[in-house]
């Protein structure tokens, strides 16, 4: 029996099956019972040796199956973080604003005798902290809105139907018809949808009556925006204001203009869009030339798709950019591809009121460069790698400066670690409070501001840097959020702190970032570019549109103006810079919206203006 269960143990091992329950057993018996058997106990040494190598085996395999099953938590764990993060992203609130301590809101409102007593001490507080605000910082009450209709617009007086009820008293007869002056009046606001006109203008002509040689004499046609002057520059106005200022696509314009009672078809809007391109061409270089003279400029980027054309168009491989082109379209023709990523540049000035907007088939950095080609001054922008070799290219007439927005967002957005979190949180909302309060400064006193406070926050900063790669027992993973955002940090140290030597500098770059909503709105209405001269010409005519919104004026007039001027051969693109334009028409100043920027301001400055003094008082009290 012995040695049947033996044999088929051992057979069982050979073939890989596991070993039976009582094999131990069976081979503790044998070898006290059979000490001497020589064949015995080879075979017993036998199965011990497939039996642990059999475990071995399995010993190897449960290893492997851990790994994968780690490898796959791993894998699930950070697709749970990224669909978190995305839904974080859709739904929460945009605003970034931090509390140094989340818990402040929460507050009691038990009846209990410590909850008055918080609630006495609360508007104890509130009192002396007015105290400490400036007069003319402090909230006052809300101003009364004032509802009149505008005095200028003008007013059509009409009688109210009067029945002959009214007129005759039941008993005494007919009413006495009482002064005007003791009559009310009320004023409704009568909309009317625009009209359209057809402008026919005469031309006479003159016959010499003496000779007929002598010719027909006429007055001379002036140059227009399409052949025969059939459409007026209030028409091109009108498009372009329509699909890059309300953001309508030109099927959408047909129903507007249907409206007035013209329907035009999609080409002809399009064709009127393209030949106010072609006349603002010259101003557009102009604005180009006016802007690289700025000392500071900042540039962002965001996607709009490109249609491909079916056969690969001829380009001039000599030309850096076309030669660009040439790439991307072959390699994506040769993948079967119908559109690719087209890139939507803005360049932004920061003493100089203009955004140029720059159209490229990719993110290479071929755009940017020729941009900065000759340019002479500070970069500022993402950390992206291509403005870095930008940079190099310029052999030092080119400086970057990194935007601190991004490196806070990282610290913002990360979990771990919250106590070093809060720290660094806290120490750039110190700084943004110095930016705030050298906002209306002079450029000395605002670089004066920043080299006496914020240059101390700075060197807390680096000190911190070097205790966390001194500390022990309290390491930074570097592959955790936090780890990531810190070396984020050190690896643009420079870059982040140059705005401490330049006032005209800024901190972050959210100016020319905010300039990417004016192609997103659009993006999502007219949806792509049918074309690189289609790109190029919503490019131009955007610059255009966004450097009049940044200097408040009314997109649909100055546009007008413009493309008149011009065509009447206006080579004084000077007096066309908006921010002259808008000297010499301010008419067409939008003063609501430089009303709401400024009552905005004051609002953030009077809330930093209040957690200042509530922390000078809390730091005075602990001490």
């Amino acid at each position: 029996m012995r040695e049947n269960v033996l044999k088929k143990t051992c057979k069982n091992l050979e073939k890989g099956l596991a070993p039976s329950a009582h094999l131990a057993t069976f081979v503790v018996m044998n070898t006290t019972t059979h000490p001497d058997d020589g064949d015995r106990l080879a075979q017993l040494e036998q199965a011990n040796a497939l039996f642990r190598e059999q475990l071995r085996r399995l010993d190897v395999e449960l290893q492997e199956k851990d790994l994968k099953i780690k490898s796959l938590q791993e894998e699930v764990a950070g697709w749970k973080k990224a669909y978190d993060e995305l839904l974080l992203q859709t739904f929460r609130k945009r605003s970034e604003r931090y509390l140094a301590d989340p818990n402040q809101l929460k507050l009691d409102f038990g009846d209990s005798d410590e909850a008055a007593d918080a609630a006495e001490g609360l508007a104890d507080a509130v009192e002396e902290l007015e105290q400490t605000i400036p007069e003319h910082k402090r909230r006052r009450p809300r101003k009364r809105r004032d509802e009149r209709l505008p005095p200028h617009l003008p007013r059509e007086e009409v009688m109210a139907e009067v029945s002959d009820d009214l007129k005759t008293c039941p008993t005494h007869g007919d009413r006495e018809l009482l002064p005007e002056a003791m009559w009310d009046r009320t004023e409704t606001l009568v909309y009317q949808p625009p009209k359209a006109k057809v402008l026919v203008t005469l031309y006479p002509k003159y016959a010499c009556a003496a000779s007929p040689d002598c010719g027909i004499a006429s007055p001379e046609r002036p140059s227009s925006l399409v052949e025969g002057n059939k459409y007026d520059t209030s028409v091109a106005a009108e498009i372009i204001t329509a699909r890059l200022g309300y953001h309508l696509p030109f099927y959408r314009q047909q129903d507007l203009f249907r409206s007035i009672g013209w329907t035009p078809q999609r080409s002809t809007l399009c064709n009127i869009y393209a030949q106010a391109h072609f006349v603002i061409e010259p101003l557009l270089a102009y604005f180009k030339q006016q802007l690289m003279q700025d000392s500071v400029i900042g540039t962002d980027e965001t996607r709009t798709a490109l249609l491909l054309p079916r056969a690969l168009p001829d380009f001039d491989l000599e030309d850096p950019k076309q030669r660009r082109m040439h790439e991307v379209f072959s390699e994506a023709i040769r993948e079967g591809k119908r559109s690719i990523n087209g890139r939507m540049w803005a360049y932004r000035g920061s003493t100089i009121k203009l955004n140029l907007f720059d159209f490229t088939v990719s993110r290479h950095r071929d755009g940017p460069e020729l941009m900065f080609r000759d340019y002479q001054g500070t970069l500022i922008g993402d950390c992206w790698s291509g403005f870095e070799s930008i940079v190099v290219a310029s052999e030092g007439a080119i400086v970057r400066a990194a935007c601190n927005a991004h490196a806070r967002r990282k610290i913002f957005e990360s979990n771990a670690y919250p106590s070093d979190r809060r720290q660094w949180l806290q120490w750039y909302q110190q700084l943004w409070d110095i930016e705030d309060r050298g906002k209306d400064m002079s450029p000395e006193e605002r670089l004066q501001l920043r080299q006496t406070e914020a240059v101390e926050i700075w060197k807390a900063m680096e000190q911190w840097l070097k205790d966390a790669d001194e500390r022990a027992g309290h390491v930074i993973l570097p592959k955790s959020d936090f780890g990531k955002a810190i070396q984020y940090i050190k690896n643009h140290w420079g870059p982040l702190r140059r705005y401490l030597d330049d006032p005209h500098v800024p901190i972050d770059n959210n100016d020319t970032e905010q300039l990417m909503k004016q192609v997103a709105i659009g993006r999502k209405n007219w949806l792509f570019a049918g074309s690189v001269k289609g790109g190029e010409r919503t490019a131009g005519l955007l610059t255009l549109v966004s450097s009049a919104l940044r200097n408040d004026l009314d997109v649909w007039s100055y546009i007008k103006d413009v493309l008149d001027q011009l065509l009447a051969g206006n080579t004084n693109y000077e007096s066309l810079l908006p921010w002259h334009w808008r000297h010499e028409h301010p008419e067409a100043v939008r003063e609501h919206r430089i009303q709401e920027r400024k009552e905005r301001t004051d609002r953030k400055r009077e809330r930093r203006v209040r957690r200042r003094a509530w922390k000078q008082r809390a730091r005075s009290g602990s001490t």
